[in-house]
């Protein structure tokens, strides 16, 4: 069995890794079990048409969106604005730091 760390978090940025959607950032919104997890970006792919994801598919970037779980969390939750929000702040953040 894998270990809880390899699990992601609600609320974690992940990038995908195969699939149609390849390269591309989302945000795990709900965790299924310990192989699956739902992931969404608030644009191409909303809130209420999640992608079921093998977690061996995405890769974690280490950067819970606190404004996310939160969200999650308090209402069960989360509105694609918030993904959409939480998503381009990382990019902005991190991505063009190491594109410079």
């Amino acid at each position: 069995m894998k270990d809880p760390e390899s699990i992601p978090q609600l609320g974690e940025l992940v990038r995908i890794l195969n699939g149609r959607d390849n390269g591309q950032f989302a945000c795990v919104i709900e965790v299924l079990d310990n192989r699956f997890v739902r992931i969404a970006d608030g644009d191409k792919r909303k809130v209420d048409r999640a992608k079921k994801k093998n977690i061996l598919h995405i890769e974690r970037m280490g950067i819970v969106a606190p404004e996310v779980k939160n969200s999650i969390i308090e209402t069960g939750r989360v509105t694609n604005a918030k993904l959409r929000f939480a998503i381009s702040t990382y990019i902005d953040d991190n991505l063009l730091k190491e594109g410079e």
